[in-house]
């Protein structure tokens, strides 16, 4: 993920897709409930407009980056919430509005950002390409819960491959957020991309391997689907592990999704 033109291009078309999707909701779907406990597909459009100005923000201007993380570790179980829930009052037009032009600017402004230069984040510094890439995932995964709440089917694209790229990079911050120590070990990691195509991370040959659909292994690590509901086989004490508490986004632990079938 070293040129940030590739994944900012996705991102764009990532953001397009789910534009498409909620552009001409009425306001009664706008309120729909998501499978996010209190949130609506308001809140889910206001996050993503949220954290795209918390993006614009570590890019441009760290020192005021920093002032916000006070803010996040000052409520770490809080701060998500009241930045979705400020942009959720917005009308839909304002917020949709609103989402569009965050996003084109945090486009802008990483497509600026110096090779090789790294700035804060609520995990660990990011690049121009990583950010892109988390952004993506972001999205990627508040558009499903979209999609879940409007009854939308999405067809998975070549795009879920960088989702898939930051869950496996993302493997030793799950462990250490929930004070496990990481596995010292590398894992194999075996997807079955679109078309085809297999993605594969980590070396051949690891004692542990986690194989199965990309599109499993992407719903599970942005914490959209229990375990048991997935068809990913884990070869490996720790490699299960790690895939009952995978998550591949910054910040606390998720709760994650209850099984199918289990009661909420």
């Amino acid at each position: 993920m070293s040129d940030p033109a590739v994944v900012l291009d996705d991102l764009r078309e990532e953001s397009e897709e789910l534009d498409l999707l909620v552009a001409e909701l009425g306001e009664e779907q706008w309120g729909a409930a998501t499978p996010a406990p209190g949130w609506t597909v308001a809140h889910q459009i206001a996050h993503l407009a949220w954290t795209d100005r918390a993006a614009l923000l570590a890019a441009t201007d760290p020192e005021a980056f920093a002032a916000e993380t006070a803010k996040a570790l000052a409520a770490p179980d809080r701060f998500v919430d009241e930045g979705a829930e400020e942009g959720a009052k917005l009308p839909p037009a304002e917020l949709l509005a609103a989402w569009r032009a965050g996003r084109e600017r945090l486009q802008e402004a990483l497509r600026a950002v110096p090779p090789g230069a790294r700035f804060p984040w609520y995990g660990p510094p990011m690049s121009a390409p990583a950010m892109a890439t988390a952004r993506l995932m972001e999205t990627w995964a508040h558009g499903q819960d979209v999609a879940d709440a409007l009854g939308a089917v999405r067809t998975p694209t070549a795009r879920l491959r960088h989702v898939a790229w930051i869950g496996v990079r993302a493997r030793d911050y799950a462990f250490l957020v929930r004070g496990i120590p990481a596995p010292a070990e590398p894992f194999r990691v075996e997807l079955a991309g679109v078309d085809g195509e297999m993605w594969a991370y980590g070396p051949e040959g690891a004692a542990q391997t986690v194989t199965g659909p990309a599109l499993d292994f992407c719903l599970l690590v942005t914490q959209r689907v229990h375990r048991d509901d997935t068809a990913l086989l884990a070869h490996g004490p720790d490699a299960e592990r790690w895939l009952t508490i995978a998550q591949a986004f910054a910040g606390p632990a998720g709760p994650g999704r209850a099984a199918e079938g289990a009661e909420q």
